[in-house]
């Protein structure tokens, strides 16, 4: 899987700041042309999308364009115009507001025949669903199983506030009176549980105060224990913090290398089910928690720092 850590916004309508978001380290960048982009500036935000994507210089970093909502007049013209101007150079499109499965048909079956007229390789482009409302989470099982192109499921905190009328103006935050726990909970673990059932992504919504890292680290410490992979970035500021949070610390990092190491030489070379790392029994269920650990440490760039010794008999 592509690494999410840090997934930043920049507006399609701003040729500056697709500039300088080229030279940020986010693990994913899209260009946005829906929420951060005026109706009459949709179409000249096209027309930077398409040459930021064919011309800019984007390394390593997953590129994204978010489209309208299908239910806009603009939604298919941005499909078409950002796939046959630069679909070569193009990793996913996001779907914002997608509340059943037939949203994500519709892109996928858009996709398939403007691959097919302009020769690109059919399926290559994905797919990451925003989920922005009630009927979206109700129906978030199906979506999750809609699309083989389908890489993440992405939580939209803002419209999702506003559909269950929860009282609160502060996007990221706990709603004033609220002191039983998290109001987010559910939503969060409904999101990662149909991610995980059909091998997708999971990726926090933004928060919104940029100016307190703080607050944006403690809210990321939330989604990321949870097991997200990843959460939206609205302002560079934000990227370091948002791939700290997401990434496993160096001494986890080196455990989980050493567990796999470990339960590998007891299996293969000395034939048990189960096997001691130190104090610690581990076994098949070690190895899959340590494979999680593994591969986001080595997506993360980390270098193990010990090598496993096979015990002496």
């Amino acid at each position: 899987m592509r690494s999410r850590r840090s997934t930043l916004a920049v507006p399609g309508s701003n040729p500056r700041f697709i500039e300088k978001a080229q030279g940020l380290p986010a693990d994913e960048i899209f260009l946005d042309l829906e929420d951060a982009v005026a109706p009459a500036a949709k179409e000249d935000a096209r027309k930077n999308v398409v040459a930021a994507l064919n011309d800019g210089d984007w390394g390593p970093r997953v590129r994204v364009v978010r489209v309208n909502d299908l239910r806009t007049p603009w939604a298919y013209r941005d499909v078409i115009e950002v796939v046959e101007g630069a679909g070569a150079h193009l990793d996913c499109l996001m779907l914002p507001k997608v509340s059943e499965p037939d949203d994500v048909r519709w892109l996928d079956r858009l996709l398939t025949q403007i691959e097919a007229a302009m020769g690109l390789p059919s399926g290559r482009i994905g797919i990451e669903a925003q989920i922005e409302d009630a009927r979206g989470l109700v129906n978030i099982d199906a979506i999750a199983a809609s699309s083989p192109r389908l890489e993440t499921l992405v939580f939209g905190p803002g419209d999702f506030m506003a559909s269950i009328n929860m009282k609160t103006l502060v996007v990221g935050e706990q709603p004033p009176g609220y002191t039983e726990g998290d109001a987010y909970h559910y939503i969060l673990m409904r999101i990662l549980m149909a991610a995980r059932a059909h091998d997708l992504q999971a990726i926090d919504g933004p928060y919104f105060n940029v100016r307190d890292v703080d607050a944006f680290t403690r809210v990321a410490r939330r989604s990321a224990a949870l097991g997200f992979d990843g959460k939206w970035v609205l302002h560079p500021s934000q990227i370091d913090a948002a791939n700290e949070v997401f990434s496993p610390d160096q001494d986890d990092y080196d455990r989980a290398e050493l567990i796999l190491d470990a339960y590998d030489h007891a299996t293969t070379v000395e034939r048990r089910g189960a096997a001691m790392l130190g104090d610690e029994m581990i076994d098949e269920a070690s190895r899959k928690m340590a494979l999680v650990i593994a591969a986001k440490g080595r997506a993360a760039g980390l270098t193990r720092r010990s090598s496993f010794e096979p015990p002496r008999n």
